[in-house]
């Protein structure tokens, strides 16, 4: 057991806090089989949360030790196909909601950032936040050359508070890992090294930059979508200047309302959008709730927020569409199939049944409308199908999903009856067909031609240190199965037949020649 000062932690008050908040919501029986149960100091549980599932009190634990934990419950809600199903549904209740930060903290950050008075680069700040959350806030302002501006500033301490997260969180699972056999399939350092990665970008703000300069740069031949403007000059790690949008979130009561917004239009342009992130740009938003969607005149939809985004290569979107056709035809198998090709290579996979426990999955709600069923829950859900089966789809996938939900959601909000998947379907169409032009096809030829060249140029090289190998007088050829005494048996068995079929010859043939 190890003792404070021998601790591998760099924050061990943070550590003994986590630990304390975990074991008084019933874990710490967990707590003492990583080692690490000198550090709790109270093992009882509180009386009020005894009669809770343990899925209701790890995300009761979350909340309460703050912003990385909320985050990691909320891309754990996302990942089905990692963690128990009952656990990603209850960490969808985790909302990213807190109050603001007083101004001077957050004046106090600006000024350190710009190295001299507000009042020497703003015309005006509003000091009420605009909107708040666990890694940053929100403020309007107006530039000295009077250009309208949203201005979001990270909040004071979050970036040493998620580092120090982090690495106690990669030390707990790499000791979950060692102590809890159990918790291996879930693969624990896995999860949070792919959290981390997702935490590191998002309290980047110069990354956050750059994804809204890529997506104006995909939008700017499209008049209904309009991609704030990135003030670079101002913009570092912890401040992201970005023009304002004159518009209303879709989330606000009445945004719907307003005199000359067409509600399917507006939907079916945000969709088209959408599309457009998926399969031309294999660039995609991906937290686009309603909040992150501002009405503008004229039906023209502004998308803000770009600090989570997917990101897709050309076998995925292939994929992608291949899925929406494999819906539309019930067309189980494909949809199987497809899942496994995306998936790590595994022999332990039984497509046939993994086809079938999907087929079961989505069967009964096909044919339903966007208000009956809501297709990216399904299509998450599956995900969970495909871990029994034991097989992890890739993240920007199950992002994709992700942000299918809450797409859908939006679509329930404006059209109640719309069916993405009919919609979606067009897409999928479309993209096929461009595959098949000769131009793509020559394109994609082109590539295959690359790798031919690359192959070939090493082959004779390859071919030389095999060669080499299969010569070495200690070359031994390795087989390796893990049934090798059923093999070994069924090989004496085998021997055993064949001598006695050969004695049972012999004798036969002796007594038909004697004369």
């Amino acid at each position: 057991m190890w003792r404070t000062s021998r601790s591998p932690f760099r924050n061990v008050a943070r550590l003994r806090t986590i630990l304390g908040v975990l074991a008084a919501h019933g874990f710490h029986n967990a707590v003492t089989r990583v080692k690490l149960g000198n550090f709790i100091l109270d093992r009882l549980i509180a009386k009020d949360l005894e009669h809770l599932s343990a899925p209701e009190r790890v995300r009761m634990a979350f909340e309460q030790l703050g912003p990385t934990f909320v985050k990691l419950g909320q891309l754990l809600a996302t990942r089905p196909d990692l963690i128990p199903l009952e656990y990603s549904q209850e960490f969808r209740k985790l909302h990213d909601q807190v109050s603001g930060v007083p101004f001077p903290e957050i004046e106090g950050i600006l000024v350190q950032h710009f190295g001299a008075p507000l009042s020497e680069i703003f015309a005006s700040f509003d000091e009420v936040p605009l909107a708040a959350a666990s890694i940053a806030q929100v403020h309007r302002a107006r530039l000295k050359d009077g250009s309208s501006v949203v201005v979001k500033v990270q909040r004071p301490g979050i970036e040493r508070i998620i580092q120090d997260d982090l690495q106690i969180l990669r030390g707990l699972a790499e000791l979950a890992n060692r102590y809890i056999p159990e918790i291996r399939v879930y693969n624990p350092k896995g999860i949070i090294e792919e959290f981390g990665r997702s935490m590191e970008m998002e309290i980047n703000f110069v990354i956050e930059a750059n994804n809204v300069r890529r997506f104006a740069a995909n939008f700017q031949d499209d008049p209904d979508i309009k991609i704030p403007n990135v003030f670079s000059a101002y913009t570092g790690r912890r401040v992201l200047v970005l023009e304002a949008l004159e518009g209303i979130p879709l989330s606000q009561s009445g945004a719907l309302k307003q005199e000359g917004i067409e509600p399917e239009e507006i939907l079916k342009r945000g969709l088209r959008a959408y599309m457009k992130m998926v399969y031309s740009d294999g660039l995609f938003h991906g937290d686009l709730h309603a909040g992150n969607v501002l009405l503008l005149p004229n039906n023209k939809l502004g998308l803000i927020d770009f600090g989570i985004v997917g990101r897709l290569n050309r076998k995925t979107q292939n994929a992608i569409a291949n899925m929406f056709l494999a819906l539309a035809e019930e067309d189980y198998d494909r949809l199987a199939y497809l899942y496994v090709d995306l998936a790590p290579f595994t022999e332990r996979v039984d497509t046939d049944q993994f086809a079938r426990d999907i087929r079961d999955l989505i069967a009964p709600y096909f044919g339903l409308t966007l208000k009956n069923v809501n297709m990216g829950r399904m299509l998450m859900d599956s995900t969970a199908v495909a871990a029994q089966h034991g097989l992890v789809l890739p993240s920007e996938l199950v992002m994709f999903f992700k942000s299918m939900v809450s797409l859908e959601g939006m679509g329930r909000m404006i059209l109640k009856d719309f069916d993405f998947l009919t919609y979606s379907l067009e897409f999928a169409k479309d993209l096929v067909h461009v595959r098949m032009e000769p131009k793509r096809m020559f394109s994609d030829a082109s590539v295959v031609a690359r790798d031919m060249n690359s192959l070939i140029s090493t082959l004779p090289r390859q071919l030389k240190q095999v060669l080499r190998k299969l010569n070495d007088p200690d070359f031994a050829l390795q087989i390796h199965t893990r049934d090798l005494e059923t093999l070994r048996k069924s090989i004496d068995r085998a021997s055993w037949i064949i001598f006695w079929g050969l004695l049972l010859a012999a004798l036969t043939l002796g007594l038909l020649l004697r004369p």
